[in-house]
């Protein structure tokens, strides 16, 4: 069986640094970056290219 590849994207500038999105990441795929954005907030990235696409970081984000 195939496995199922999804990707997401992050945009930097919106970010507040929540980590809604990282805690509702089955797979453990993002994490807050260590540079900050222009309004000074850690911003999320994602860290390993095991995306399934469920949506829960989307369905989350404030």
């Amino acid at each position: 069986m195939a496995k199922v590849k999804g990707d997401i994207i992050i945009d930097i500038e919106k970010c507040k640094g929540c980590e809604l999105c990282a805690a509702a990441c089955p797979q453990q795929s993002l994490e807050l970056s260590r540079k900050l954005n222009s309004k000074g907030y850690h911003y999320i990235v994602k860290i390993e290219d095991n995306c399934t696409g469920c949506t829960n970081c989307a369905l989350v984000c404030p």
